[in-house]
């Protein structure tokens, strides 16, 4: 997709904002109950900023959205096929990360994500963005180490993990090189 990382946190932010007013909340709603202080909010809606990863787990876990979910919402056209061309790349401005949303929005109950974490990235997760929700991690290539709550997982490539119930988390890389992973996330 040839979106551009500042017309994606545009449509992002106007994302967050239709949420918000569709749930009838003000700013101050929002910053409440995700955690997010209402200036940040403020600024996300207005695209003023390049949202975080961990920032945009807070605010989509408050509208009781995932990740996938929240970003999808803001970028994607309804349809079975969802060309590679066609697919939005976000990248956390503070991690590198490098998040795909593959599959196609459809009323199927599953989404799932492709994830490039630079070498050395940490990208922490609150707990409330695994609320309501099942998720696999799936290790493509290098070795991801996962922290769920206090259990540390390495998985190591063709290694797959179902997430237990709700809890902080770290996405870590310790090596040298990239590693990619999928998230598969079962929808409300």
């Amino acid at each position: 997709m040839s979106t551009k990382p500042d017309e994606l946190n545009q449509r992002i932010g106007a994302r967050v904002r239709l949420e918000r007013e569709n749930l009838g909340w003000s700013l101050t709603d929002l910053a409440a109950r995700s955690g997010v202080s209402r200036a940040m909010v403020h600024k996300v809606e207005r695209g003023d900023c390049s949202p975080t990863a961990t920032l945009l787990a807070r605010l989509s876990g408050a509208f009781d959205l995932s990740m996938s979910e929240l970003i999808a919402r803001a970028e994607m056209r309804a349809g079975r096929l969802l060309r590679q061309a066609e697919q939005p790349v976000w990248v956390d401005p503070q991690s590198g990360y490098v998040r795909r949303h593959v599959s196609p929005a459809s009323d199927m109950p599953l989404d799932l994500v492709h994830i490039t974490l630079p070498p050395g990235a940490v990208v922490a997760m609150p707990a409330a963005a695994y609320v309501s929700r099942r998720q696999l991690i799936w290790s493509l290539s290098g070795s991801l180490v996962f922290i769920e709550g206090e259990t540390r997982h390495v998985l190591d490539e063709g290694d797959c993990l179902e997430l237990g119930p709700p809890a902080d988390c770290v996405f870590k890389n310790e090596t040298a090189t990239a590693c990619t992973y999928a998230v598969a996330v079962l929808k409300n």
